[in-house]
């Protein structure tokens, strides 16, 4: 049986003769499948192998904008979050290297009356989680952030333990973990389907020979429905383009004058970057499909809602804007549950998505992925409803949408074999 025999990022040759095994294949390096392969291995399976198709963080993971929010619109994204957060808080410990995690504090300003009534609910919801949420009158938010433009909210939930990370160094951070915890990581090797014994996986097919292996996590960030369908597996989930930019520098944009924000009425956030300021926002009439460009006319009307609400920001110029492919579900929640093929589950087979949080929730959606491979459940939160089941035929999930989320498209519902991924 040929074997990938590519060397890998932990500086291990793939393995020559006649077979080519494992514990575990995790498909995908980005931040999610990475994770996962490096949380399997620490619980005590002995040959994890990761399989990525380009190299480590080149998707997603290195264009992201590195938020990472605990005030989360469901129990589950509350537990998501606040997992990720402390095990960010905890890398250097574990590894010698972190994720360049940065408590800022994150500001959800309310702007009608019907904003201030879903606030208080979810903050409510989130403090009877363990959260530290705290509610601010206008004036309060105001003296909080005094480059906001003064008297436009009012009020909002604040939560002082959010924060950021830098994309590039949770990038070398999981590269890291991988190296130093033996993951046989195969760059340049193409996931190109499952090898199966009737409902159980027996192992992976690759562009570099079949690996044999009895456990298999589907990860793939935007190209996830793409890597689902390559296994045989229908997955409710697309890519869309999000854009972000940061603007030139300006004193009264130093990090110790403001938190970061989320507009949630138009999807527009921002936080410190250098003295500037990092926002992004994503189009919700906006089809599927490829982050190949700027889209300028959309951009303008971002930078004008930007001004509209902190005004030091109109005359600035931008220091870099890039695009890229983000993920989403139609529900905007993760996606952690066994693998089903047209009319069975397929044992062994664990498909796992962060739906367009990957910073936010990457690592407890890696650390549940492993935990439902290995045990069928996990502590980190409760996996029985994010499972491919929740979708119909259409895509359409029994649960409700996530509030709190970026307007991934709310005008282009998913459609099964008809999403463009980049």
């Amino acid at each position: 049986m040929p074997s990938a025999g590519r060397a890998d990022a932990a500086g291990t040759a793939g393995t020559t003769g006649a077979a080519d095994t494992a514990d575990a294949v995790v498909v995908g390096g980005g931040t999610v499948g990475a994770w996962c392969a490096y949380f399997l291995r620490r619980s005590g399976l002995s040959r994890v192998v990761l399989l990525e198709k380009r190299t480590l963080g080149q998707g997603a993971s290195s264009r992201a904008a590195g938020i990472v929010r605990t005030q989360g619109g469901t129990p589950w994204a509350v537990r998501l979050g606040e997992w990720s957060r402390k095990f960010y808080l905890g890398q250097r410990d574990e590894l010698g290297i972190d994720s360049g995690f940065r408590p800022q504090g994150y500001l959800l300003p309310c702007f009608t009356p019907a904003d201030v009534a879903a606030a208080r609910d979810r903050m409510a919801m989130q403090n009877a989680l363990g959260l530290s949420i705290r509610w601010l009158e206008p004036a309060d938010v105001d003296r909080l952030n005094p480059t906001l433009a003064p008297g436009r909210t009012l009020g909002g939930t604040f939560c002082a333990e959010d924060g950021y990370l830098i994309p590039q160094r949770n990038v070398i951070a999981y590269a890291v973990a991988l190296a130093v915890s033996g993951v046989q990581v195969r760059e340049h090797v193409t996931f190109t389907g499952l090898r199966t014994a009737g409902d159980h996986v027996t192992g992976v097919a690759t562009s570099a020979g079949p690996v044999s292996a009895p456990i298999v996590v589907l990860t793939g960030g935007p190209e996830i429905a793409e890597v689902g369908k390559l296994a045989g597996v229908s997955v409710a989930a697309g890519g869309v383009r999000h854009q972000v930019a940061v603007t030139e520098p300006h004193p009264d944009l130093a990090p110790g004058r403001l938190p970061m924000v989320f507009d949630l009425s138009a999807g527009l956030y921002w936080r410190p970057e250098e003295s500037g300021l990092l926002f992004g926002m994503s189009n919700p009439a906006e089809p599927p499909g490829d982050a190949t460009c700027i889209d300028e006319q959309y951009l303008a009307l971002i930078r004008e809602r930007l001004a509209d609400l902190v005004p030091v920001t109109a005359g600035l110029g931008l220091r870099t804007v890039w695009a890229a492919t983000i993920d989403y579900t139609p529900d905007h929640l993760p996606i952690i549950g066994p693998a089903r093929g047209t009319d069975q589950i397929l044992n062994g087979v664990v498909v796992a998505s962060a739906g367009g949080a990957g910073m936010m929730w990457g690592p407890a959606v890696a650390r549940a992925a492993a935990d439902v491979a290995l045990t069928g459940r996990s502590d980190v939160v409760d996996t029985a409803q994010l499972g491919l089941d929740r979708f119909d035929a259409d895509g359409r999930s029994r649960l409700a949408t996530d509030p709190i989320a970026l307007p991934f498209p709310e005008q282009a519902p998913y459609q099964p074999g008809k999403l463009t991924i980049s």
